[in-house]
């Protein structure tokens, strides 16, 4: 029998009952304050920008301001109804998708760091149903909230195992959509180094593995949060060749750069997972390609 959900704390009830454009205010107010106050973040925030060639003040205090508003959006995402989310989503592009959808093959849908991507789900889950890998926390207290945030209708979320992984392939079968972060550091040989900003970052190989099996089409998705509380945008963009390593990285650039301020700088996307051989380490050819 499935376990019962796991009732949201009152705190963030309390928060998610705010309105959106207030709590990302506050947010992008916290935001600033963890970037001043904490040198190992702010260091991190400005080594990440200056390798993609962005680094300047302004967008180092934008970089932080948006990171606060992800996070205290997240009550409202969470403990709203789907129908109070979706009436927030705008998009001009959602024929790439009904296109994907149509070939009849199943859908791969990459969402980036960027923007809200939590919102992506609701969408998705709103017409049909979408297979998500997700990283069980290892903090005991976390997972309750985790498995929670992952309960929702349309969403059908797996361990990210090889479990997980044949869970997906089922699923793209059945003409289904599945979900995944491109740009989360994936687990030894499940992925191999390409070039990020032209810097080596350790890539998932899973959604070329994933296409190659099914002939599922590609689809990168951005949630871009509005101003002022305005809601979010979402964008469709086919990946129409092979979704290798070194072409996600170079599609996932392109978006970056027409929403900067809005990607998550503070991630540790160039670390190298345990296991893994460093970039200069590595013999040409090798890896979970």
């Amino acid at each position: 029998m499935p376990q019962p959900l796991t009732p949201w704390p009152w705190p963030l009830r309390a928060l998610g009952a705010l309105p959106l454009g207030l709590l990302q205010w506050l947010g992008g107010g916290v935001g600033l304050l963890v970037y001043w106050g904490s040198p190992a973040y702010r260091h991190k925030i400005r080594d990440n920008l200056r390798t993609a060639g962005l680094d300047t003040p302004g967008m180092r205090r934008a970089a932080a301001m948006q990171a606060g508003s992800a996070l205290a959006e997240l009550p409202f995402i969470w403990t709203r109804s789907r129908d109070e989310l979706l009436a927030r989503v705008s998009c001009d592009t959602v024929k790439v998708l009904d296109d994907a959808e149509a070939a009849g093959n199943g859908v791969v849908l990459l969402t980036p760091h960027l923007g809200s991507f939590e919102v992506s789900a609701h969408f998705f889950g709103a017409r049909g149903t979408m297979t998500v890998l997700f990283k069980i926390p290892t903090k005991a207290w976390l997972r309750p909230l985790v498995r929670r945030s992952r309960t929702m209708s349309g969403l059908e979320a797996m361990p990210a195992t090889v479990g997980g992984v044949r869970a997906m392939l089922r699923a793209l079968r059945a003409g289904r959509s599945v979900g995944l972060l491109p740009d989360q550091v994936p687990t030894a040989g499940d992925g191999r180094w390409a070039p990020f900003f032209g810097r080596p970052a350790y890539t998932t190989t899973l959604p070329q593995r994933l296409a190659e099996k099914t002939g599922a089409a590609v689809v990168l998705v951005a949630c871009e949060r509005l101003e002022r509380g305005g809601g979010w945008r979402l964008h469709f963009e086919p990946i129409d060749a092979a979704p290798d390593p070194e072409r996600l990285n170079e599609r996932i650039e392109e978006v970056i750069r027409r929403m900067p301020a809005q990607y998550l700088w503070g991630y540790s996307r160039y670390r190298s997972p345990a296991g893994v051989a460093g970039p200069q380490d590595e013999p040409p050819g090798e890896g979970g390609a």
